[in-house]
């Protein structure tokens, strides 16, 4: 596309646990059909995600998450920048957290064929970068669940960035 606009992004992530952040919520969402995740802090030695659920999940399926996101991870998925009008992400991508003063041009991550995301943060290259995903803790209040979470052996070096 050319002439882009887009509006400036106003954090700086840590690229492997970002790019680990879409995997895992594309997981939740196919494990429990949730939203992706409402409320995130994502720092380089541990982050925090918040997801709407019915029910706490069980330690089985805490430990699938775990599983689920590492096998995607090791996949060696190649990440995509591309750029598209809103009106045709809506299609590709859940566009409901998207604020109001977003450009019409969005600017879509794709993870091999594993998510689609809007997205104006950094990510890594690939995601064999990334290293092992592990679940710290978790708790369940009031149909909220929020799990903590860090990377272990990470690969990733600031010259492999795929985008700013």
């Amino acid at each position: 596309m050319d002439d882009v606009i887009l509006n400036a992004h106003n954090k700086a992530e840590y690229p492997p646990m970002h790019t680990a952040e879409h995997l895992l919520n594309q997981t939740m969402v196919r494990m429990f059909g949730c939203p992706r995740s409402r409320n995130a802090h994502i720092e380089r030695k541990k982050s925090k995600a918040d997801y709407e659920l019915m029910s706490a999940p069980t330690e089985e399926q805490v430990r699938e998450i775990e599983r689920r996101v590492n096998e995607q991870i090791e996949r060696n998925m190649d990440v995509h920048i591309s750029y598209m009008k809103r009106e045709d992400a809506a299609s590709l991508v859940d566009l409901s957290k998207l604020p109001a003063e977003a450009s019409e041009t969005l600017r879509i991550v794709s993870i091999g064929d594993y998510d689609n995301c809007a997205c104006a943060g950094t990510h890594v290259a690939n995601t064999s970068e990334i290293g092992k995903f592990v679940i710290l803790t978790h708790d369940y209040t009031d149909g909220r669940w929020r799990m903590r979470f860090k990377l272990e052996n990470t690969t990733w070096n600031e010259n492999s960035l795929i985008a700013k």
